[in-house]
């Protein structure tokens, strides 16, 4: 047994405990104090390499961009609560719903601005499955491409910014990036931001919409019976509106969309900044929609701590864990393996790619960013590789393993909440070309990176 080896089982344990269902914080730092122990007792590890923890929380309690993921979970959380998706949803279906496909491209509408102003999936599938998705079925529509456009939008959450998961990511690869110039011998790498990782991410979540609606536009052309209008239903679902109405109804999220994500790629304000006026602005619009009061802020306010306190809480335990598992040599292992695979950096992305979208039928999106990404990117990056393209390119691949049956959150999120009559097997059949535009949208960011780097470039 050597300390390679050791760390190698740690992070075995640590994903069989976490499949377990075990807690994430306490499985990571549990099992990463139990194994420093072990590699003590072994003469593998010395125990006095702990003393920096501290530190390294501190570092945690510093970081400034890490202050916006509870700034926009408060965001979400509102929007949530308040009525601005029932509205957006009744508004889209008077502009479209009377052609053949309309009210799918409401939903496809509707999530994608959902999906920018809360950043949560789970919420976003959520509250779309129990408002649209019964609608959908009264008016006709195919019960798999209903789902299928339910759950790719309501994924969307994961790339489109503002987005918890890119706040997270660009944080984990900013450490990569200055582990990936030590391996190269770089005293100056240049900072990985997640302002940077927004403007790399904005082009490929609107390039997975424009791709989501053209094969609706195909279907209605291919198919009509699939996705018919609503022009033969007469149960009130969708309301006569004005246009001032309308305005008034897609008018408010949209300038709040622009203001958060304009002003941080403008470099107006900071992420951090731009997530409290965000937070603001969604109690603004659930005040505008006579749906904010005390009881829904205290609601609000519990769901924010409790979804923050879990996650600084991995944070906390992934830090423990990746101090062990570097004391124990297991990054030097990573490091070879990938750097010596037959095909070289090509290889090792694609070995990576493949590790990430399986763990993602088992983990949470945090598991993942703070156990496998810290352990690969540094290597990747100092491949060659651009560390905002990586990080558009894990939060894709993250989507796409999301909605891939039998095991893809988003799928047990639509089941949940969807009608009784609807058939699992329907949601997975639904699924299917939306996953397979996924990967198309995946070979095509592989193949031209400018794709994702190229607003960056422009604006920084």
């Amino acid at each position: 047994m050597t300390p390679e080896y050791l760390a190698l089982l740690m992070f075995l344990a640590t994903l069989a405990a976490l499949m377990l269902g075990f807690p994430v914080a306490l499985t990571l730092g549990g099992v990463a104090i139990l194994f420093a122990f072990i590699g003590d007792w072994l003469d593998m590890f010395n125990l006095g390499l702990l003393n920096v923890y501290p530190l390294r929380v501190l570092g945690v309690m510093k970081t400034e961009t890490l202050v916006a993921v509870p700034l926009f979970i408060f965001m979400g959380v509102m929007l949530d609560k308040s009525k601005l998706a029932g509205n957006l949803l009744d508004a889209m279906g008077n502009m479209f719903g009377q052609k053949c496909g309309g009210l799918g491209f409401s939903v496809l509408i509707v999530g994608t601005l959902l999906a920018a102003s809360t950043g949560i999936v789970g919420a976003t599938i959520v509250t779309m499955g129990l408002m649209s998705y019964p609608v959908m079925l009264r008016a006709g529509y195919d019960p798999k491409l209903a789902a299928g456009l339910i759950c790719s939008s309501g994924t969307l959450g994961q790339i489109i910014p503002p987005s918890i998961i890119l706040v997270l990511l660009a944080d984990i690869l900013q450490g990569a990036n200055e582990q990936a110039a030590e391996i190269n011998g770089n005293l100056a790498p240049e900072p990985v931001t997640a302002i940077d990782l927004f403007a790399g991410a904005l082009i490929p979540g609107l390039f997975l919409v424009c791709l989501y609606m053209l094969w609706l536009v195909f279907q209605s052309i291919k198919n009509p019976q699939s996705c018919p209008s609503l022009q033969n239903m007469q149960d009130g679902d969708i309301r006569p509106l004005k246009m001032g109405e309308l305005f008034k109804i897609i008018l408010p999220p949209l300038i709040l969309i622009f203001v958060v994500l304009g002003s941080i790629l403008a470099g107006i304000a900071t992420p951090t900044e731009s997530a409290a006026v965000g937070a603001v602005g969604a109690s603004l619009l659930a005040m505008h929609a006579r749906s904010f009061n005390l009881k829904v802020l205290q609601q609000v306010s519990q769901e924010t701590t409790r979804m923050s306190a879990m996650v600084f809480l991995i944070l906390i335990g992934a830090s423990m864990f990746s101090l062990v598992f570097r004391g124990l040599g297991g990054d030097t292992v990573i490091e070879e393996f990938l750097k010596n695979l037959p095909g070289g950096a090509f290889t090792a992305m694609l070995l990576v790619m493949g590790v990430i979208f399986l763990l993602g039928f088992f983990l949470d999106f945090i598991e993942i960013i703070f156990v496998v990404v810290p352990i690969v990117a540094p290597t990747l990056i100092a491949l060659g590789y651009n560390p905002l393209w990586l990080g558009v390119m894990i939060g894709v691949n993250l989507q796409t393993s999301f909605l891939t049956p039998p095991f893809g959150f988003a799928l047990f999120y639509l089941r949940g909440v969807a009608p009784k009559e609807v058939k699992t097997k329907d949601i997975y059949l639904g699924v299917i070309p939306f996953i397979l535009l996924q990967i198309l949208a995946l070979a095509l960011f592989w193949l031209f990176p400018e794709i994702v780097t190229w607003l960056p470039g422009i604006l920084f």
